[in-house]
């Protein structure tokens, strides 16, 4: 494992391997116990979206594990201003310790770990949100004690975040169901994917369907950042598709909710459903905190 750029790259070890050293980071953390692992690093974050909890918990992370953190603004860069991606990737290689980078285009990131040479890591793209997924995952195991056999299902768009937990929830032994509207499904990559899994996999236009007997139910926004122009029309396709307490009654008793934040309630969640599931929510927020710095030991020790 030399970079974070998609859940796809990750063995299912290494997916439990970050788990297991993100456990132990919390619990050092929880106890004051010192885990100076990256002193003397830094990370260059570049950020070509805006962000609340990327920047604060690798910013965050960055400090509690010794190191520095440098915030990039892509307005800022000459990236922004035309440079190729791969005179930035060698030209920060030469500087920082890491590359972390919030952006569009998938293949930015990849090209950033191809001509650079430090470990990159993807805090998000549109194809896929793989720092999010595993603080979810580490959540989900935190509430029930393990993965394997358990039922997600997620409800919405078929966007970066549904991509994400269809490869890591396969990939730990989940069992995943995800409805979407037909324009609006994951990408056909990620379908190709879960095709060897069989039944272990299921994709529905009936929320009601999928999220019968799941044990964690996840959604997410029904318009992202930089879809504002569709909003009016997806408004309209996700109607049917709010996680609200009529849809949690037909999951598994003692059934969770996830949610990346931010959250629009009334729209893909009620305020009721938010509030009743604040708890695990807000530990899912946080776990993106010590699953980072799960990653970045992993990458940069």
């Amino acid at each position: 494992m030399k970079h974070l750029l998609k859940l796809m790259d990750l063995s299912t070890e290494d997916i439990f391997t970050i788990l297991d050293l993100a456990d132990q980071l919390k619990y050092e953390r929880k106890h004051n116990i010192p885990h100076k692992h990256l002193e003397g690093k830094t990370l260059g974050m570049i950020f070509q979206k805006s962000s609340t909890r990327t920047r604060v918990s690798f910013e965050t992370g960055m400090f509690q594990l010794g190191g520095h953190a440098l915030f990039l603004s892509g307005k800022d860069m000459q990236i922004g201003r035309g440079e190729p991606v791969q005179d930035t990737a060698r030209v920060l290689s030469r500087y920082v310790d890491g590359i972390m980078i919030r952006t569009f285009a998938q293949q930015e990131v990849e090209d950033l770990a191809k001509f650079g040479s430090v470990p990159v890591i993807n805090g998000l793209t549109d194809f896929c949100h793989p720092c999010q997924v595993l603080a979810d995952l580490m959540t989900i195991r935190e509430h029930f004690g393990g993965l394997k056999g358990l039922k997600m299902c997620f409800i919405g768009d078929g966007n970066n975040m549904a991509n994400s937990l269809i490869v890591g929830g396969l990939k730990t032994g989940m069992n995943v169901s995800v409805a979407t509207p037909d324009a609006y499904r994951p990408d056909p990559s990620v379908l190709e994917f879960a095709k060897p899994f069989g039944s272990q996999f299921t994709l529905v236009n009936d929320p009601f369907e999928a999220v019968q007997g799941a044990d964690v139910v996840i959604t997410d926004t029904w318009a992202s950042m930089g879809q504002e122009a569709e909003k009016k029309a997806r408004m309209e396709a996700f109607q049917g598709y709010q996680v609200n307490e009529k849809l949690m009654s037909e999951a598994a008793p003692g059934a969770m909710v996830q949610h990346c934040l931010p959250a629009y309630r009334g729209q893909e969640i009620t305020e009721e459903t938010f509030e009743n599931h604040a708890g695990e929510i807000f530990e899912e927020a946080e776990n993106r905190l010590h699953a980072q710095k799960a990653v970045m030991v992993k990458l940069m020790k």
